[in-house]
């Protein structure tokens, strides 16, 4: 007799209560690469004795590249452990309850270090930050598809990043108020101690990041009771895998396929190439805002990158659930290249006074409209691209792919900041490298990731509304 087929439907719920964890880690991230790369760039001027940004470039690259080094190999050893834990609060939640508070205490103690002038006191609380975050980023992006069938995941996948950029837009508007040029340099454009160097206003930013996550993990951990979740969805489960969209068949405890292992390479050569290519502008945007183009709004331009990213992934699931989740990805692609590359022709010298646009002020709308489209297409990717991996996945090793996933994705973080930080000290480059960098890494993002192989079953019907994140 065949075995009766279980219908597969997302609770909507449920996957919105996971996504609070993604909220406090890209909250987290936001505040992070909004403040650090100017802190760090003020208090090497002051410890080397410059006046030029420029020239303590490469330093800031090195830094922040070793705190994602601690984060390359920390993702994929927290994602296998966490796939063997077994406790009964279960395999994942620890990890995130554990890490949130390590990383809310932690971050108020950055401007600290930096208010009262200690560069080492800073780096090492910046690291500690990451440590604590990387210990429990894995096992809180693997929670999804853990309980979550596979045809549902680029779907459930939505969800999480709608709530977590929720937490990068929030972390944005807090930065329009706490600028980095009015309460984080030294000195004033007078030359002139600043007065608010020292002010409390420079805590706000960080305090209200580690409170908010610890409320959003209490409420994952009240409303998430993880093993109860894992024995109601057996069977959903159990159907997912047979309606998986790989080209071969994935087993348990055996390894992938010659197809679907080159599939996978060139999945995480190209994860490794996107995300050098957006870590590039967003390490260095505040820097080259700040001390290259005298533009203050550029938290408003982050803030819609983030919000186009945010109302794009209904569009994205419409799009994937009719050409494909590659194709999808391969447009999103595009829909970075361009804007991106628009980015390096526009400066004050260019278009502004004296220039093609009589008033400098309108820079910064030309700013918002191409960061919006290369929101949506950052949106477009991010929607398809970790779906696809732990498609690879069983059920025993989703921590596994999950750090593969953002080991390639952290490796890229580490690399950039330093070659791009060491190309911007050169007198020929300086900070107009950063958006030609970002955009041919980009294109060359593309051409690998064109020769992945999409199995794809009967085009689904599309949906509306909140249906209209599937991605299958």
């Amino acid at each position: 007799m065949e075995k009766s087929k279980t219908t597969l439907k997302l609770d909507y719920k449920r996957t919105l209560i996971i996504g609070f964890a993604f909220f406090g880690i890209l909250m987290l991230w936001q505040v992070y690469n909004t403040y650090c790369p100017v802190i760090l760039s003020e208090l090497l001027m002051q410890k080397m004795s410059v006046t030029e940004s420029s020239d303590v470039q490469w330093i800031v690259g090195i830094i922040m590249a070793l705190d994602n080094i601690f984060a390359l190999f920390m993702l994929p050893i927290f994602g296998s452990l966490s796939d063997k834990t077994k406790s009964k609060y279960g395999k994942r939640m620890p990890y995130i309850v554990v890490g949130t508070i390590l990383s809310a205490i932690a971050l108020p103690f950055i401007p600290l270090a930096f208010a009262y002038n200690s560069l080492w006191g800073t780096i090492i609380m910046m690291l500690l930050v990451l440590i604590f975050m990387n210990a429990y980023r894995n096992p809180a992006v693997s929670l999804m598809p853990d309980i979550t069938p596979k045809p549902l995941r680029a779907k459930a996948n939505g969800l999480i990043n709608l709530v977590g950029y929720v937490g990068a837009i929030m972390a944005g508007a807090i930065a329009l108020f706490i600028t980095t040029k009015k309460y984080f340099t030294s000195l004033t454009s007078d030359g002139l101690p600043n007065p608010t160097y020292q002010s409390w206003e420079i805590y706000l930013p960080f305090i209200i990041t580690s409170v908010l996550m610890i409320i959003s993990m209490i409420l994952l951990a009240w409303r998430i009771n993880e093993n109860k979740i894992l024995e109601e969805t057996k069977l959903a489960m159990e159907e997912g895998e047979r309606e998986a969209e790989v080209i071969e068949e994935i087993k348990e405890d055996e390894k992938l396929g010659k197809e679907n292992l080159r599939n996978f390479i060139l999945m995480i050569v190209a994860i490794f190439l996107w995300f050098a290519a957006f870590n590039a502008t967003e390490t260095f945007w505040s820097n080259y805002c700040t001390y290259n183009i005298d533009f203050e709004s550029y938290s408003m331009a982050t803030n819609v990158l983030a919000i186009a990213s945010l109302v794009s992934f209904v569009p994205a699931g419409m799009l994937a659930s009719k050409i494909g989740r590659k194709w999808t990805v391969l447009l999103g692609i595009l829909l970075c290249v361009l804007p991106l590359g628009a980015c390096f022709f526009i400066s004050p010298a260019i278009l502004g006074e004296g220039g093609l646009v009589s008033n400098a002020s309108y820079l910064g709308y030309i700013y918002y409209v191409l960061f919006a489209i290369a929101g949506v297409g950052w949106a477009f990717i991010n929607c398809c691209s970790y779906p696809m991996v732990v498609e690879l996945a069983s059920s025993k090793n989703i921590g596994k792919f999950t750090g593969a996933y953002y080991a390639s994705s952290m490796l890229a973080q580490s690399l950039t900041p330093v070659i791009l930080g060491v190309l911007m000290r050169s007198e020929t480059f300086a900070y107009n490298v950063m958006f030609p960098y970002s955009a041919i890494l980009f294109i060359a993002a593309g051409v690998v990731f064109f020769f992945v192989k999409e199995k794809r079953k009967t085009p689904v019907t599309i949906k509306k509304g909140l249906e209209a994140f599937d991605q299958d």
